[in-house]
């Protein structure tokens, strides 16, 4: 395997962490050094294309955004397990290898959450794809690269960042709005739920079916186990009653 050497200021701390951690989604960090000024990074070469570089050909089909996308939730899955935060998720950030497999790269953004902080130390991201909380309103965590998955879905299917040009047709236009919320109460609330919504194809709340699940616990779950077993116990709750 070819290997990138790069020198970098800082503690390195995040790339630490992901030295422990390896994923066929993610370009792997093989090897970390403390130098006086800051970190030596041996990671992956990764040959292939951004997703910035295939949008100069064209636009993504919607169902070759999900695969895109599912597969940086399965990165973004493992990172934020360890409370790893990457805050600059975008087309340049995003590279489809030789082998067609999806690969987020570039963690010099990222940073480690911290429970209790109120927000960043530093203002870190990229304008149109970084979330509001990243310019101080609050600490960086998992929604916030929810957030920024959104902005990639809307600008792989439009060209644009949601704020120019937001994406209303086909069956992601309510998970874009879901993901791009000011509001980070009103996002997904774990990345599996975003990628559950992608395969799914719709996002729960936007009918009155779903409105009507949302005051039920269980029911309103994204995970479709957790939803059955709802469903199964409220039945047998329901048919308990009506035998009293």
């Amino acid at each position: 395997k070819q290997i990138v050497k790069r020198t970098l200021k800082g503690s390195g701390e995040v790339y630490f962490a992901l030295r422990t951690l390896s994923h066929p989604n993610l370009a792997n960090v093989y090897d970390v050094v403390k130098t006086e000024t800051g970190v030596t990074v041996l990671e992956e070469y990764v040959d292939g294309q951004t997703v910035a570089d295939y949008l100069q050909t064209g636009l993504y089909s919607p169902s070759g955004v999900r695969k895109v996308i599912s597969s940086l939730c399965d990165a973004l899955d493992l990172l934020h397990s360890h409370q790893i935060i990457h805050k600059d998720i975008k087309p340049e950030n995003v590279m489809i290898d030789s082998g067609g497999n999806v690969k987020l790269i570039d963690f010099d953004a990222a940073r480690i959450y911290k429970p209790f902080q109120s927000q960043d130390t530093q203002a870190i991201g990229t304008m149109g794809y970084a979330a509001p909380e990243q310019f101080g309103f609050k600490q960086s965590d998992c929604k916030t690269d929810i957030y920024a998955l959104g902005v990639l879905l809307n600008y792989m299917l439009t060209g644009h960042i949601p704020s120019e040009v937001m994406y209303r047709d086909g069956d992601v236009a309510d998970i874009i709005k879901k993901c791009t919320e000011y509001n980070v109460e009103k996002r997904f609330e774990r990345i599996e739920d975003l990628d559950a919504a992608l395969k799914r194809k719709r996002v729960y709340g936007f009918n009155f079916a779903d409105n009507f699940m949302e005051n039920f616990p269980g029911l309103r779950s994204e995970k479709k186990g957790v939803r059955v077993f709802a469903c199964v116990m409220y039945g047998w709750m329901f048919l308990w009653i009506i035998g009293m």
